[in-house]
C-alpha cells in the first residue's frame, strides 16, 4: 500500500544508541496526537486479548549531522508540517512540564536539536529530510 503522506524521523547522527530510542519514541508519540488519522484501529489476537492501536503507515527513520538537522527543522517550519522537536536540553529533564520549559527557553533558531519527526505530503517530507540517510 502506498500512502500519500509520511511520517519521518529525523535523528542527530552523534547519539547513543539508549538516546536514539528514547528520543524516536518521545518524537513519534506527539504526531499521533496531532493527526489523530494517523492512528489505526486497536488490535486483538485469536485468544480475544486487546491491544493498543499503532500508526497505519510506517515510520521511516533517518539519520543526519546537526547542520542537515536544523536545515530540515527550518525546511518544516516554512512549509508548516506537523512537527515534533527534541533538543539536547530534554535528557537532563525528568518530565513533561520541565521538557515544555527547557524548549520554552531557547528561540527556534538556537535550539540544539538532536531529533525531530514531520508528518506531511510525502513529497513535502522527502525534501524536508533531503540530505539525510536511512538510519543505519
Amino acid at each position: 500500500m502506498r500512502f500519500d503522506t509520511k511520517i519521518a524521523v529525523l535523528l542527530r547522527d552523534d547519539l547513543a544508541v539508549w538516546q536514539r530510542l528514547n528520543v524516536t519514541s518521545f518524537l513519534v508519540s506527539g504526531l499521533g496526537s496531532r493527526v489523530p488519522e494517523l492512528v489505526g484501529q486497536p488490535y486483538e489476537d485469536a485468544d480475544g486479548t486487546a491491544y493498543l492501536p499503532m500508526f497505519r503507515q510506517p515510520v521511516m527513520v533517518f539519520e543526519a549531522d546537526k547542520e542537515t538537522l536544523t536545515t530540515a527543522h527550518g525546511r518544516a517550519l516554512s512549509r508548516e508540517a506537523d512537527l515534533a522537536v527534541f533538543t539536547s536540553d530534554l535528557f537532563a529533564t525528568g518530565n513533561d512540564r520541565d521538557n515544555r520549559a527547557a524548549v520554552r527557553a531557547v528561540g527556534r533558531d538556537s535550539l540544539d536539536l538532536v531529533g525531530l519527526a514531520v508528518h506531511g505530503p510525502r513529497n513535502g517530507v522527502d525534501r524536508i529530510v533531503k540530505g539525510a540517510r536511512m538510519h543505519r
